[in-house]
């Protein structure tokens, strides 16, 4: 049985697993720049060594999977960068920190996931996710596929879908998964409305997370969850999930809010709050969790120390 299957086939007898937390929002915590265009995506050209020690940060918390740097730098990415033609050296230092810092801990069984997303580029200054660059669904398929074989090639353990809220670009991002041949986890984006409601993360239409959790239909992820999302819209959301999939589900939420290229670090939930939030998502169904945009190695280290406690409420 390989190293993943091995780890994730323990949920099923009652472990849960720790995912890291935020990657782009720590980089930039830690004084790294972040760009207009790809974001947090070419971080690794100069400053891999940050990188490294924010996963290594994250496996000494207690994380049980890392997330490589990959989540926007597809070639289209960092194209709007002016950097298309460094795809390979960006995405091999990205994915090199990763496997370096799981080296460096001395724990194999520690999980590398590969970041794929349908992002595009956000507006400077804005803090929703509307796309000012119209690319091709060809393209963007095209730009992810290369993407996810480029990751299976460097060693990663499975892909992780991250921030999905666009129903139509969706399709593109999991066809392109799927040709890596990888386990794929399956991460979307939730928000409340003004009435409460909760809908995709899409801010230009009021989608159902009905619309969005359709595509579970069509392809078969090895596990699904919510992610980039407030976690006081998690669990209302996984209940939604768990109507139209049936396996493991896992919640990683963010804290603070984007306003494009940077993090605003405003009202951060406190460990002690995200520690009860989560028992709630364990009670929901909920076998991996972690944090997203916003949390830190302390959050994740929080989440570590209530692993055992947790396993109860399952």
């Amino acid at each position: 049985m390989s190293n993943y299957h091995q780890i994730f086939e323990s949920i099923h007898s009652g472990n849960i697993l720790i995912l890291d937390g935020g990657t782009g929002t720590e980089l930039e915590k830690r004084g790294v720049p972040m760009d207009p265009g790809a974001w947090c995506g070419i971080a690794a050209l100069e400053h891999s060594n940050i990188l490294k020690r924010i996963h290594l940060d994250y496996i000494s918390a207690g994380a049980d999977i890392i997330t490589a740097n990959t989540y926007s730098s597809s070639r289209g990415m960092l194209e709007l960068s002016g950097l298309g033609e460094k795809f390979v050296e960006i995405n091999k230092k990205a994915v090199n920190a990763a496997h370096n810092a799981r080296e460096a801990s001395f724990n194999s069984k520690i999980l590398i996931a590969g970041s794929l997303s349908h992002r595009g580029m956000i507006s400077e200054g804005s803090a929703a996710p509307e796309e000012t660059a119209a690319v091709s669904l060809r393209k963007l398929e095209d730009d992810l596929t290369e993407l996810a074989l480029f990751l299976r090639e460097e060693g990663c353990d499975l892909i992780l879908l991250e921030m999905m809220y666009d129903p139509i670009k969706i399709t593109a991002t999991f066809t392109a998964a799927e040709k890596a041949g990888l386990p794929i986890w399956a991460g979307f984006s939730a928000r409340r409305n003004e009435s409460g409601q909760l809908l995709s993360f899409l801010p230009s239409e009021e989608l159902s997370l009905k619309n969005i959790f359709s595509i579970l239909s069509q392809y078969n992820p090895d596990a699904a969850g919510i992610m980039h999302t407030s976690s006081d819209a998690i669990d209302g959301s996984l209940k939604e999930l768990k109507k139209v999939f049936s396996g493991p589900l896992f919640a990683y939420p963010d804290s603070g809010y984007f306003k494009s290229p940077h993090w605003q670090f405003e009202k951060i939930i406190s460990e002690q709050t995200l520690q009860e939030f989560a028992r709630e998502w364990v009670k929901a169904g909920a076998k991996i969790v972690g944090g997203c945009c916003g949390l830190s190695p302390s959050h994740i280290e929080a989440l570590a120390n209530i692993k055992d406690s947790i396993k109860e409420l399952r």
